[in-house]
């Protein structure tokens, strides 16, 4: 699928090429997939399809390098990314560990063919992992490099509560363990950096926030398709039950039995993965049920030219998430395209409502109150419009990529002035 992590890691790595610095972005497990110009590396490392053998037979950890390159084919990887393969967290929990122990797990080899490359191919000032799962290669990266190593977090909490016990507190431990070898940590909230700090133990200090940024070309508010007659709203994310579109459902409900208020439709989009079909067969059929089926349209999956032509067709934009959010990408979208949003009053929309003023806070879990924060965009289009115009100001200026590459860069040249403040500091004779 689309992810946010690879959404966000691509736009990172092309705002630092863009401000001239030399940036390898690095495909682990899977070739990454994005909706926008595709800068990584054509090579994937710890490539799943070994990674998955290593963990289940001793005799792929065996296995010589060149015969793994051929499994971490990139075309190969994609033809078994089209079959019905289990990513569910809780059925990879004893795999999770694994990873975490890194040099020491079932994937030794995978970190150490990681190593050898960056060492001899790539000498890197910095490397940066793209979340704490992949925490557990920073002590041998820095063992063999002696560079620093920084990681973003990136709302890895949910896979671990969705690990099956003894994992989760196996795979929490691991991470206040290795979470230590890092130099810094990058989280897209101030909501989640503090989560992350007192579930991990991890120091105040050690962790920066910069939040997520967009390329906005393209982007841009578009009136022309805005009808009185209709109200469009807008769900745009991967289909699944933490990110709650049945509570959009039944918010579509409620709205569809006011007399007062116009045709409202729901129109959402987003990868669908085998797993969660189950999940949204019942949310259609509840729609169908209802006798709302043609209210509520499932448009699939979107290109980038399809995904702001869906933002632009919309009057307001709700993503109903029932677990806390640590970054809210679509919504940064919907606001580059003046879109008003409604979101849950938890996670990172709190902080991002209160900053750009571009929308409206509901209570979490609450069919009722969504519906109502809706009703109040629908009857009052002026407002609704002003909102929108607050959010797409606010993306303009603090959430672009070129902001979160200059902000990154910072980092690492901070990073790197540490590093030879020290090394001086160590060549310093001591005093008698």
């Amino acid at each position: 699928m689309i992810c946010g992590n690879c959404l966000h890691d691509n736009a990172l790595a092309s705002a630092l090429l863009q401000l001239g610095q030399d940036v390898i972005l690095v495909p682990i497990y899977t070739p990454l997939r994005t909706d926008e110009v595709n800068v990584s590396l054509n090579r994937v490392f710890f490539g799943g399809i070994n990674v998955f053998l290593q963990q289940k037979s001793s005799f792929f950890r065996h296995t010589p390098w060149f015969l793994d390159r051929i499994l971490d084919s990139p075309a190969l990887i994609r033809s078994m990314m089209s079959r019905s393969v289990s990513v569910d967290a809780e059925d990879l929990g004893a795999l999770a560990v694994s990873v975490l122990k890194a040099e020491d797990g079932n994937q030794r080899k995978e970190v150490l063919k990681l190593c050898a490359w960056l060492r001899n191919d790539v000498r890197p000032d910095i490397v940066h992992l793209s979340n704490i799962l992949l925490s557990g290669f920073a002590r041998e990266i820095k063992r063999e490099l002696n560079v620093p190593v920084v990681s973003t977090l990136s709302g890895e909490e949910l896979f671990l509560k969705n690990l099956k016990e003894p994992h989760t507190s196996q795979a929490e431990n691991l991470l206040k363990d290795r979470t230590q070898d890092l130099d810094a940590l990058v989280s897209l909230s101030h909501f989640y950096a503090h989560h992350m700090e007192d579930l991990l133990g991890i120091p105040d200090e050690k962790v920066v926030v910069i939040e997520h940024g967009i390329n906005l070309d393209g982007h841009h508010i578009n009136r022309s398709e805005s009808t009185k007659e209709t109200h469009r709203i807008g769900y745009l994310a991967r289909i699944s039950p933490e990110k709650g579109l049945h509570l959009l459902l039944e918010a579509l409900k409620i709205l569809s039995k006011q007399a007062d208020l116009p045709r409202v439709e729901v129109r959402v989009a987003g990868y669908l993965g085998k797993s969660d079909q189950p999940y949204m067969d019942e949310i259609q059929q509840h729609a169908d049920e209802a006798g709302l089926g043609d209210h509520f349209v499932y448009e699939g999956e979107l290109t980038l030219e399809e995904k702001i032509r869906f933002y632009q067709s919309l009057d307001s934009f709700c993503l109903p998430t029932v677990f806390p959010s640590s970054k809210g990408l679509s919504v940064i979208e919907a606001w580059a395209n003046g879109i008003p949003a409604v979101v849950p009053d938890h996670g990172s929309f709190s902080e991002m409502i209160a900053d750009t003023g571009g929308g409206l806070l509901f209570e979490p879990h609450n069919a009722e109150s969504l519906a109502s924060k809706l009703r109040e965009l629908i009857l009052d289009p002026d407002s609704a419009r002003s909102l929108g115009e607050k959010g797409h100001e606010a993306v303009h200026d603090r959430y672009t990529a070129a902001e979160m590459g200059k902000r990154t860069l910072q980092l690492y040249e901070s990073l790197l002035d540490q590093q030879q403040a020290a090394r001086t500091e160590s060549k310093l004779p001591t005093s008698s």
